[in-house]
C-alpha cells in the first residue's frame, strides 16, 4: 500500500495536473484576476486568450513562455497562501486535494476552481468548464474542436495497425532499473497511448501508477518500452546510456527488436491544450510507417 501511495504521489507531481471539476460561480471576465496552481490549466487559460488575467502561477509553470515573468505561489504540496492573497485574485485554480487552501480561500471570499485526475475526456470537460468560468465559452468550444480533430486524425492514421503491447514508463532511477513506475489501466496517459495505437501491458490494473518488479515486467513481455521524461536537456549520449540500461532484459520482445524509446518534454505529461502534440509524438514512435 505504501508503494502504491508513493507512486500515485509521484505521478501527480510528474503530471503536474488534474482534470476535472467544480463549483465556480458566474464569470467576471472584465478585470478578473486569476491565480493558477495547476500548470495544465494555466496553459488552457492562455490558449483561451485569458492569459492577461493570470496574475500568479505555480512553481512548476513554464509554458507558455509568458508565465516565466509571473509571480510564483507554490504548488501542490506547498501553496503560499500569503503570496496568493497578496495578489488579490478573484479566482484561484487549485487541486482537489488542497482542502486547507480551499477553506482559507473560502473564508477570504475568493472563488476556487478545483481539479482531480481524470482521463483524456476530462481535458475537454475541464476546458469547457474553465472557458465558462472566465467568460470564454466560444473560445473553449473552438479549441476543443481543434484538439478533437487532431486526435481523430491520429486515430485514423493508426487504425487497422497492430496494437503494440507497450510498457509506458514515467519514472525510474537514473542509470538503473530500480524505482520503476509505469502507467496502469486508467488515466490520461493510458488514454493517450490508446489513441496513439498502443495497448498498455498493465491495462488490467485499475490504477494510474504501478511499481512493477523486474520479474513482472519480464512476464508482461512488452513489444515496446516507452519512457516519457519531463527533462528536455538530456544529450544524445545520455539518452543512449539510459536506453542501454534496458538491454539486460534481453528476453523481452521490445529489447530483442530494438523497440526501446525515450521521449522527452513536459508536454508529454501535461493534460492540456498540447495533448494532440503529445499523442502524435507517441503515435509516430509506435507506428512511424503511418506518418510517411
Amino acid at each position: 500500500m505504501a508503494a502504491h501511495t508513493t507512486g500515485v504521489t509521484r505521478l501527480a507531481v510528474v503530471l503536474v495536473a488534474v482534470l476535472c471539476v467544480a463549483g465556480v460561480a458566474r464569470p467576471r471576465a472584465q478585470g478578473m484576476r486569476i491565480v493558477s496552481l495547476v500548470p495544465a490549466l494555466t496553459e488552457m487559460l492562455f490558449a483561451l486568450g485569458a492569459g492577461p488575467h493570470v496574475v500568479g502561477v505555480s512553481n512548476f509553470d513554464d509554458y507558455p513562455p509568458a508565465v516565466t515573468s509571473l509571480p510564483r505561489v507554490g504548488a501542490l504540496l506547498d501553496p503560499n497562501m500569503e503570496r496568493i492573497l497578496s495578489l488579490r485574485p478573484d479566482l484561484v485554480i487549485v487541486y482537489g486535494s488542497q482542502t486547507d487552501a480551499q477553506q482559507q480561500l473560502e473564508r477570504a471570499k475568493i472563488r476556487t476552481y478545483n481539479y482531480r485526475h481524470a482521463g483524456l475526456a476530462g481535458i475537454f470537460s475541464t476546458l469547457r468548464e474553465l472557458g465558462a468560468a472566465v467568460g470564454r465559452t466560444p473560445d473553449a468550444e473552438r479549441l476543443a474542436r481543434s484538439m478533437q480533430t487532431h486526435l481523430d486524425g491520429i486515430r485514423a492514421r493508426v487504425a487497422g495497425r497492430p496494437r503494440l503491447r507497450t510498457l509506458l514508463v514515467f519514472e525510474r532511477d537514473p542509470g538503473s532499473l530500480r524505482g520503476i513506475f509505469v502507467n496502469g489501466g486508467v488515466g490520461f496517459l493510458h488514454d493517450v497511448l490508446g489513441v496513439a495505437g498502443g495497448s498498455d501491458v498493465f491495462a488490467d490494473v485499475a490504477r494510474e501508477s504501478v511499481q512493477p518488479s523486474i520479474e513482472t515486467i519480464l512476464a508482461r513481455a512488452p513489444d515496446v518500452i516507452l519512457e516519457v521524461r519531463v527533462r528536455e536537456d538530456l544529450s544524445a549520449a545520455q539518452l543512449a546510456k539510459e536506453r542501454s540500461v534496458w538491454m539486460t532484459l534481453s528476453s523481452i520482445p521490445a529489447v530483442k527488436n530494438n523497440r526501446v524509446h525515450i521521449l522527452t518534454g513536459q508536454f508529454l505529461v501535461v493534460p492540456g491544450p498540447r495533448v494532440g502534440e503529445a499523442t502524435e509524438t507517441i503515435a509516430r514512435t509506435l507506428h512511424p510507417e503511418a506518418f510517411k
